[in-house]
């Protein structure tokens, strides 16, 4: 049997091809891309810093990334979040919020009593988890190899590759963002490629700081604080990195994550420490700094999304074993990412036992 292709390799696409792995099927993963992770991005600034150029962590109270990391003998690097509690800046004084109002302000849809599990992630990151899915896909990985076209071909699927020969497939996942999954499936379904122009994505703009302790003259209490939109300035939150979870900043010293309005993404370090110098008092220049730029991060859904995507997928289930998998059709968060990959591949067993039977 021809392998099963996926395209991407970020959590949602290397998820799919562990899934499909533990059936025993071959697969091959194809990125665009010079590394796997997509935008987890763990980053360690010198022996004992560590930045996270993404998500930073998942709801604990969702078991999907701990029932995959058992499975991938990780479960061990779990650490559960340490400090609790937030706050809002509404321009004079940093003032405590209630369980789920920091969500609120920020457009955050997620449940109080999964909040009150607070959040987990990995001892070294989100990468962690990126890491050890990739030692499981192993070679069946390849880099730096962009799929241009997906046409039926033989009972299968053929992808045109740029600069390498075609890829023969059973069946393929497309784990891409909708905007670059527009091209791969216009031609095979007019529909899905109305529906993928139509999936929006927020901007994403951070910025990490670190300083010695002393530097920061207020108490840093909770997990950090959320900007009232109000105030004006170009600062949306900021997370208490070294406060939230063990590791990622050396004792004696603080890391923080400032969340930036896009229109600064050329001077984002030194916006951010302008305005976090006055809500934290801190004195001195931060001891280095790191921004991440994501100019389409975070999908936003539009109007009846769910009901478009279920038409669009029996479509594309008719023009061949083809499903879709990822954070802009089955929701943003890193659970649902794993979830909607390894839910494709199951798809793509189910279709293929049929067809053989």
């Amino acid at each position: 049997m021809k392998p099963v292709a996926v395209i991407g390799a970020g959590i949602a696409g290397l998820s799919a091809a562990h899934e499909l792995t533990r059936a025993g099927l071959e697969v091959v993963v194809l990125e665009s891309a010079r590394r796997a992770g997509g935008v987890i991005v763990s980053e360690r600034i010198g022996a004992e810093w560590l930045a996270e150029g993404g998500p930073d962590s998942y709801l604990a109270a969702d078991q999907e990334i701990p029932n995959l990391a058992r499975e991938l003998g990780i479960a061990e690097r779990i650490v559960r979040q340490s400090a609790h509690g937030s706050l809002s800046w509404d321009g004079k004084a940093l003032v405590p919020l209630t369980e789920g109002e920091a969500a609120a302000l920020l457009g955050i849809q997620v449940r109080k009593e999964d909040l009150a599990a607070g959040h987990a992630s990995f001892a070294g990151g989100m990468g962690d988890c990126i890491a050890a899915l990739g030692r499981v896909v192993g070679s069946a990985l390849r880099l730096e190899a962009s799929v241009e076209s997906i046409e039926v071909a033989g009972g299968g699927l053929r992808l045109g590759v740029a600069g390498g020969p075609a890829v023969e497939a059973s069946a393929v996942v497309v784990a891409v963002p909708a905007h670059r999954a527009v091209h791969l499936l216009a031609s095979l379904s007019a529909g899905a490629g109305e529906f993928l122009r139509g999936v929006a994505y927020a901007p994403s703009l951070t910025a990490y700081l670190g300083y010695r302790a002393e530097q920061i003259r207020c108490p840093l209490e909770g997990t950090g604080f959320v900007v009232a939109a109000s105030v004006g300035v170009p600062l949306r939150a900021c997370t208490y990195v070294s406060s939230k979870f063990p590791g990622r900043a050396p004792a004696g010293h603080v890391l923080l994550r400032a969340f930036l309005a896009p229109e600064v993404a050329e001077r984002a370090p030194r916006e951010a420490h302008h305005v976090l110098t006055r809500i934290l008092d801190i004195e001195g220049e931060p001891l280095w700094h790191r921004a991440y730029e994501w100019p389409r991060g975070l999908p936003v859904y539009g109007e009846n999304h769910a009901a478009r995507l279920a038409l669009v997928r029996a479509q594309l289930s008719a023009a061949g074993p083809l499903v879709l998998a990822g954070a802009g059709y089955d929701g943003p968060g890193v659970s649902a990412c794993v979830r909607s990959g390894r839910a494709a591949a199951r798809e793509v067993e189910r279709r293929l036992a049929a067809a053989s039977a």
